[in-house]
């Protein structure tokens, strides 16, 4: 594995328990430049999760509540006259950090959540005509609760397909429970995590990414299953072109976490259903049998072959 990774990885685990395979997905989304959505109830540490990110990487944090009532303009910020300077200035929102915690984005309504489409493609807002770009690094952490929670609405397919993953982090085991109550009845653990990497080293790592080899019969690969989803019988609308990049630039940043510089068929089929399960929209009789999206991107993966051995040399 990757020693400056594996190091993060490490150091997150000392306040999100039991749920490491969750944690290394979120650092592969990150490395890959990537936003994150965490679906599940309430209270099983999302919030800790994006929390624990933010002060390894030492990333400027901020957190929107999302409700009923929050505005476009709490999110990307909005313009006003200052009368003492005598002209309008920008006065920043929420998206103004390196790491946004989007809580709860399925509460608020569908205006202000498309306030975040333009940050989360582009890296920038607009405001009155004029632009302004982000902190970089930038990242999205997403949280949703389950569709028919009180007061939760589907998000846009146009807004899910900007995550990279979904990921489902589910309760921690009976052991890992009593690990999290033990650790928190005399002190904070987020308190005592160290910084392992500053944002310039982030972006050192992310472009280190870039550069890991990805043979064409990968992306072959890669393309064949993005198509078995555009005609599988149980599915409306298939992967999109960006989900198939961001399955890509996923499997690249898989490899080098795992300590390599090309990627394996293996690291595709890793990462492909929590990136590919949220943005298909299934058929109605999809619903009536019962199937969800998930079960159906397993279907595909055993489906299409990978023709390939198990070990691509990225000299092939």
């Amino acid at each position: 594995m990757n020693k400056k990774a594996n190091e993060i990885l490490t150091e997150v685990k000392k306040n999100v328990r039991g749920k490491d395979d969750i944690i290394e997905k979120v650092l592969i989304s990150i490395l890959a430049k990537g936003h994150v959505l965490l679906e599940d109830v309430p209270g099983v540490g999302k919030t800790t999760m994006a929390l624990s990110f933010s002060r390894v990487m030492d990333l400027d944090f901020k957190r929107i509540q999302f409700t009923p009532d929050v505005t476009p303009s709490d999110v990307i910020g909005f313009t006003m006259y200052d009368v003492k300077a005598e002209k309008f200035v920008f006065k920043t929102g929420a998206v103004m950090s390196n790491l946004v915690l989007a809580d709860e984005i399925n509460r608020t309504s569908s205006k202000t959540q498309s306030a975040l489409l333009e940050v989360m493609e582009e890296h920038q807002v607009t405001v009155d005509g004029q632009t302004y770009k982000v902190p970089e690094p930038f990242f999205v952490i997403g949280t949703q609760n389950p569709i028919g929670s009180a007061g939760t609405q589907m998000l846009p397919n146009s807004q899910l397909d900007r995550f990279m993953m979904c990921l489902e982090i589910g309760y921690p085991s009976k052991e890992s429970l009593v690990d999290i109550l033990r650790d928190r009845q005399s002190s904070k653990p987020l308190e005592k995590l160290n910084k392992i990497v500053t944002k310039e080293e982030l972006m050192t790592m992310q472009e280190d990414v870039m550069k890991i080899t990805i043979h064409d019969d990968i992306l072959m690969y890669i393309a064949e299953l993005c198509e078995a989803t555009r005609h599988h019988e149980m599915i409306e609308l298939g992967l999109s072109p960006r989900g198939a990049l961001s399955i890509s630039l996923l499997a690249k940043s898989r490899a080098y976490v795992s300590g390599r510089d090309f990627v394996t068929p293996e690291d595709v089929l890793a990462i492909f259903p929590d990136a590919a399960a949220h943005r298909l929209i299934l058929k109605n009789t999809a619903r009536l049998a019962n199937q969800h999206a998930r079960l159906i991107v397993e279907q595909i993966t055993k489906e299409v072959k990978t023709g390939l051995a198990k070990e691509v040399d990225k000299n092939a």
